[in-house]
């Protein structure tokens, strides 16, 4: 049913609890798996203009810890026997419903799996909802899976 399954990651619990069922969808239907890593928001949630607030180093920073959280996702997949690629996006200014859309339509993704926070009232106001960006925006079916603390933050 689902042979090519997008998974947002950003090594959050609630990221990596996403990760997981996606392995077992995969597993279950003999599919592929494609973790994409989104650093496009940055200049929304520090309010640094996008391009011009980041010295190099941040950029590199970022970049590497970026890279780690795709390595450790692909490790979760490779010991579960699950073929998988990972792709990071980097591209500072843009929005996190737009990249995962865009990824999914290119790579003709069938699902997409994301992690939701749960955040409610203000945090959702303040922080956005990711989850919800890529609900909106995918152009294909997405499984949301809500994070398991009472607080919502995985």
């Amino acid at each position: 049913m689902y042979q090519r399954i997008l998974v947002p990651v950003d090594g959050s619990d609630t990221s990596n609890q996403a990760l997981t069922v996606a392995i077992g969808l995969a597993q279950a239907f003999h599919g592929r798996l494609r973790l994409i890593h989104v650093v496009a928001e940055m200049g929304y949630s520090t309010g640094l203009e996008p391009y011009g607030g980041y010295s190099g180093g941040l950029v590199q920073a970022i970049r590497e810890a970026g890279s780690r959280v795709l390595a450790d996702g692909m490790a979760l997949a490779r010991a579960a026997d699950v073929e998988a690629d990972s792709v990071l996006f980097d591209e500072f200014g843009g929005r996190l419903g737009e990249t995962v859309a865009d990824a999914a339509t290119e790579w003709k993704a069938d699902l997409v799996v994301v992690g939701t926070h749960g955040r409610r009232g203000l945090g959702r106001l303040l922080l956005g909802s990711g989850a919800e960006q890529i609900i909106r925006l995918a152009p294909v079916h997405v499984l949301a899976i809500r994070g398991t603390s009472a607080t919502g933050e995985g």
